[in-house]
């Protein structure tokens, strides 16, 4: 009888659904940590050579995937021939919309980057309709140029997203409030849109093909203007009511602190957002992103003057992420955007205090705080993969 792997379907399955499952599963590891062996396939996922050679070679008819000799070879004898994944077989589009810029790209079975696009966004092009527009253009446009099909889409958006339809509620740093973004773009396009908050999908690129890769519990916490974070719970994202959660932002840590647009005073933003690096860096507040990365990197030039200039800045970061720590019990909490361009000094600073102020930290041996390796794809990358996760079971 042919083994299936973990999340098989049930005993009473039909061969058809097994193979269907095993065919994803299959597709689903090449997509993410690439080509393999046959022989290296049936041992991971828990499948005999007879179906893995069925599964690959229909996936080769179909030019989903082709064998190839290693290029590096070790040993004698004929080398095993490498399954690999062939970026075109499927296409998504990757939509990345920030508050002053929107980054799009297309991405290949595999994660390759075939090609992207961006561009800056001002008061009147940041309104919905001009946004979605300006994507649909975009994306038909590089689509031509590669002469390749888009088969769904992935878009990240900074703020409070139902995932059911890709309805955004509330985009404050856009100045959004509900904005049928999913409908308005499945109008035009004739495939799958997903809609996700920018920090979950952060925290499934980090999770996927980041830093946090091959750890089952992990947080990712990013500061653009704002702060925010998404939650890998037992190797899943954690998703809250209609999708709704992640907004770290949010958590007021100083009650007698600044004003939040929220409504609400105090919260972890107005103390570690892009404005407080702003304050503390003493630079005007809304300093293009340039010039906030540049003096932070001066700055870690200069040991003797990181504590004193960034001292109360780290204090209530360690704050937040020891909250963050004792409530949500990560091993591996990752820092995104604009917390990279932190000198590592500080970095290591705030993380040894969490571990010693963090009840949960010291019971689990010590939750280790770590940067982004993903750069300022990161959020590109987790909607690609948000749009792969309804394509590769029809691939």
């Amino acid at each position: 009888m042919t083994s299936t792997p973990t999340g098989a379907p049930n005993l009473g399955a039909r061969p058809d659904e097994v193979r269907r499952h095993n065919r994803t599963v299959l597709l689903r590891r090449l997509h993410i940590e690439g080509p393999c062996t046959r022989a290296s396939l049936a041992a991971e996922l828990g499948l005999n050579r007879s179906t893995i050679k069925a599964l690959v070679d229909g996936l080769a008819e179909s030019g989903v995937v082709e064998e190839r000799v290693p290029r590096q070879r070790s040993g004698a004898g004929r080398p095993s021939l490498l399954v690999l994944p062939q970026a075109h077989a499927a296409v998504v589009l990757a939509v990345d919309i920030r508050v002053e810029q929107v980054s799009i790209a297309l991405v290949g079975l595999g994660g390759e980057i075939l090609g992207r696009n961006s561009w800056n966004l001002r008061v009147r092009t940041r309104e919905p309709a001009e946004v979605a527009t300006h994507v649909v253009d975009s994306a038909l446009l590089l689509a031509a140029d590669l002469g390749v099909r888009m088969v769904a889409a992935g878009i990240s958006v900074p703020g409070v997203v139902r995932r059911s339809d890709g309805f955004v509620h509330e985009a404050p740093n856009l100045h959004w409030t509900d904005v049928p973004l999913g409908d308005r773009l499945g109008s035009v396009f004739d495939m799958p849109i997903m809609v996700g908050n920018d920090a979950e999908l952060g925290a499934l690129a980090e999770h996927l093909r980041g830093s946090a890769r091959g750890s089952s519990d992990a947080v990712y916490v990013t500061a653009d203007v704002g702060v925010g974070g998404g939650v890998i719970s037992d190797g899943s994202a954690l998703r809250g009511t209609a999708g709704y959660l992640g907004e770290l932002g949010h958590m007021v840590v100083n009650p007698a602190g600044r004003s939040c647009y929220c409504g609400s005073r105090g919260c972890w933003e107005t103390e570690v957002g892009e404005r407080a690096l702003c304050r503390v860096l003493g630079l005007r507040e809304g300093a293009p992103r340039g010039s906030v990365v540049a003096e932070l990197r001066a700055l870690a030039a200069d040991p003797a003057q990181v504590r004193s200039r960034l001292g109360e800045f780290a204090d209530w970061l360690e704050v937040g992420l020891v909250n963050v720590v004792n409530v949500l019990g990560p091993e591996l909490v990752v820092l995104g955007d604009l917390f990279t361009a932190l000198p590592a000094s500080l970095i290591a600073e705030v993380a040894e205090s969490v571990r010693e102020r963090s009840l949960v930290s010291r019971a689990v041996g010590g939750t280790r705080i770590v940067t982004s390796t993903l750069g300022a794809d990161v959020t590109l990358l987790g909607a690609a993969e948000l749009a792969f996760e309804s394509v590769l079971g029809a691939v």
